[in-house]
């Protein structure tokens, strides 16, 4: 029934997850707890996130705090706090702040899925980063799980590339990606739950 569904989070809470998530990144719902069909994080995006592609999921970013550049299809757009983007499946995209202090931002992925590429990516963090960026190689290995395609150096751009087979994992990104959407987007560890109450 839908009211065991009912989540209450306190101010700087984060939903549990598998892997311990940076202190810039919390889970406000996850992708279990919708259901699958969306999954909303909140994110401090501290450096680049390389241009990229989700195949399935549509991202949307809203900007609490600071300001974001968004670079899709090929235009930069600056994003200020009280702004919204949607950034639909399919379409290349980046994202990196563009003011003095690193962008907060709400970001929603539907279908959900975008924190379980986070997970991935902090498990396999010394594989996928190097000299502190993010290498697109190795992190298409994880992408790919999620539908996911980074843009290589020399190669096809992401939305040249053939969309992963769907049953090669579950769950989509971001941004967010992400976000590389990730642990791209800030770094440390740590998470702490919320509460989960019925009505």
């Amino acid at each position: 029934m839908s009211e065991h569904r009912f989540i209450l989070l306190d101010a700087g809470a984060s939903r549990p997850t598998r892997v311990p998530l940076p202190p810039a990144m919390a889970v406000k719902a996850g992708t279990e707890d919708t259901e699958g069909r969306f999954s909303l994080l909140e994110v401090v995006v501290a450096q680049e996130i390389p241009r990229h592609v989700h195949h399935v999921s549509d991202e949307c970013v809203y900007v609490l705090d600071g300001e974001l550049a968004v670079e899709f299809d090929d235009r930069t757009h600056t994003v200020a706090a009280g702004q919204f983007v949607l950034l639909p499946h399919g379409v290349p995209h980046a994202l990196r702040p563009a003011g003095p202090r690193p962008p907060r931002v709400l970001q929603i992925s539907s279908p959900g899925g975008w924190e379980c590429f986070l997970q991935d990516m902090i498990e396999n963090r010394t594989q996928i980063s190097r000299q502190g960026r993010l290498d697109p190689a190795p992190l298409n290995r994880i992408a790919a799980r999620h539908q996911i395609t980074y843009e290589e150096p020399g190669q096809p751009g992401p939305a040249q590339a053939a969309a992963p087979d769907s049953d090669s994992g579950s769950g989509s990104g971001s941004g967010s990606n992400g976000s590389g959407s990730t642990s791209e987007t800030a770094s440390g560890t740590g998470t702490s739950s919320g509460q989960r109450e019925s009505a």
